[in-house]
């Protein structure tokens, strides 16, 4: 019933393809029914992939459902592995392996008897994780699995590097502006003296996984990807962990001065309180732009954050606490870490809503009548709607939002482009007047549908024009608490006389 439904996290077998496909020489083989390949697609797609996706179908037929999967998918991994000699393979389950009760384990054992590189099995119950805990999950499985065989070897090292250095973990394909991100953060750590370590998944080799514990400490950017194997790391290897995800002016400088905490406390001695102010003061226009007449005309004004854990939460702090905007909802579809988004926000706005449910989040968008929404792609659709202009601050994305041009979150350049996003964001009120005047660049016509299946009322063709002639600004809100008043009073059609007597009712 939930594929009724658009999906905020996708399956799970797409998380940990995610994850295969990020790594260096690294092929994937997912045993699904035909139909259920499209990653490759998608992949190829968004990501303008010029290579061709490392992940193989093993598709269930009949012929399988009758004999077996063991032969079909043994054979498939070491024709793979003799075609393109990857490093490793990894096996994916899907929902259809779940149902069939393939012991995918034994299928990995069979097949690493007659392959020279390595096979393992991303270890993930498809039914309880979703895209973003799939991802994670085979992360931390991939990394314990070279680290362990590393050690078996005795070739692990121990020592760390001469300088001051990190791991960057949770570059992703298929990530929001991970590649920009990536490399603003590469840029940042330069000026901070740090050396890159590792980064990883996205273009590492398994090869070098073993040098992991040389760096200093780890830098978890994104909450969704990366905690479980930073975790792993600190447990092990008494790695340090700095996971404060460095989006606008104040969470940049709180991750720096803790990475200056992390680094002093084994043995450097450095002091990046300058370069915070020199970086805030002349590279970051926002400091500066938060407190320009452009900046003041969207101060008070209401916005709407929904995504991912860590874009909502720093784009909530950012609105609320640099721009003086006012979150009057917050909301993330990561149900499995709302304490942590709870904790995060709660300070920042009026309400927070945690959910998957992209019908519920369209109607508390609709309650709150925001000035602007910043969200997923769902609700930039939702404010399509709603006649609210929409900032895509997380996936779910479109290929849009793949930008080729130089786009980072993150980082001081970072901050740049989210002001930019904000402001350009809002319908300011000149833009708006000069619409109303020359009748608009959009000639469709209004649209009477709600959000959700019980708001769509019909309305004749009077009402329509009548609609059509109040100024965009409140013509949302006018047409909402019209069919408010029709559904209160069980009216099925929208006629001008409805339109009238709801405006009395509230004495307009």
């Amino acid at each position: 019933m939930k594929l009724a439904y658009w999906m905020y996290a996708g399956p799970a077998h797409i998380g940990t393809l995610r994850i295969a496909s990020s790594f260096k020489n690294v092929h994937a083989i997912m045993h699904a029914p035909l139909g259920d390949d499209y990653f490759n697609v998608m992949r190829s797609m968004l990501e303008r992939e010029r290579n061709f996706t490392p992940v193989t179908a093993s598709i269930v037929d009949r012929n399988v459902l009758a004999r077996g999967s063991q032969e079909k998918v043994v054979d498939n991994i070491t024709r793979k592995d003799r075609e393109e000699r990857p490093d490793l393979i990894v096996l994916t389950p899907t929902c259809t392996s779940s149902i069939l009760q393939e012991d995918l384990q034994n299928f990995v054992s069979r097949a690493s008897m007659d392959t020279k590189g390595d096979v393992m099995l991303a270890d993930v119950n498809h039914y309880r994780y979703n895209e973003l805990q799939a991802a994670d999950r085979t992360l931390h499985q991939v990394v314990k699995f070279y680290l362990e065989k590393a050690r078996k070897k005795e070739e692990l090292p121990t020592a760390k590097t001469e300088k001051p250095s990190v791991n960057i973990i949770g570059i992703s394909t298929l990530g929001f502006h991970n590649q920009h991100d990536c490399t603003e953060l590469k840029r940042l750590m330069a000026d901070l003296g740090i050396e890159v370590n590792e980064v990883i998944p996205d273009g590492a080799s398994v090869h070098n996984l073993k040098n992991l514990p040389r760096a200093w400490f780890n830098l978890v950017p994104y909450r969704e990807l990366g905690m479980m194997t930073a975790e792993y790391l600190e447990s092990e290897f008494s790695m340090p962990c700095v996971d404060i995800a460095p989006m606008g002016v104040v969470e940049t400088a709180r991750c720096i001065r803790k990475i200056q905490q992390v680094v002093n406390a084994q043995g450097a001695e450095v002091d990046y309180e300058g370069y915070i102010n020199n970086q805030t003061l002349y590279v970051s226009q926002a400091a500066w732009f938060s407190r320009s007449i452009d900046c003041q005309n969207l101060t008070g004004k209401k916005a709407v954050v929904f995504g991912d854990n860590t874009h909502a939460a720093a784009m909530t702090k950012i609105l609320a606490r640099e721009m003086g905007i006012k979150v009057v909802l917050a909301g993330t579809y990561c149900k499995y870490d709302e304490d942590w988004f709870r904790e995060q926000v709660s300070e920042y706005c009026d309400e927070v809503l945690i959910s998957d449910d992209n019908g519920a989040i369209g109607d508390a968008i609709a309650r709150h009548e925001p000035s602007a929404i910043f969200g997923t792609q769902m609700e930039r659709h939702v404010g399509k709607r709603l006649d609210i202009p929409c900032g895509v601050i997380a996936a779910p994305i479109h290929i849009q939002n793949f930008p080729i041009g130089y786009k980072p979150f993150m980082g001081y350049e970072g901050t740049n482009q989210i002001a930019d996003l904000v402001y350009n964001s809002f319908t300011l009120g000149m833009e708006d007047h000069l619409l109303e005047i020359f009748g608009g660049h959009d000639t469709k016509e209004v649209i009477t549908k709600g959000i959700s299946a019980d708001s769509d009322l019909n309305w004749d063709k009077e009402a329509k024009v009548e609609l059509g002639k109040i100024p965009g600004f409140v013509r949302g809100k006018v047409k909402r608490n019209t069919e408010k008043f029709a559904r209160d009073r069980n009216l099925s059609e929208i006629t001008l006389e409805v339109m009238y007597a709801a405006k009395e009712s509230v004495g307009a």
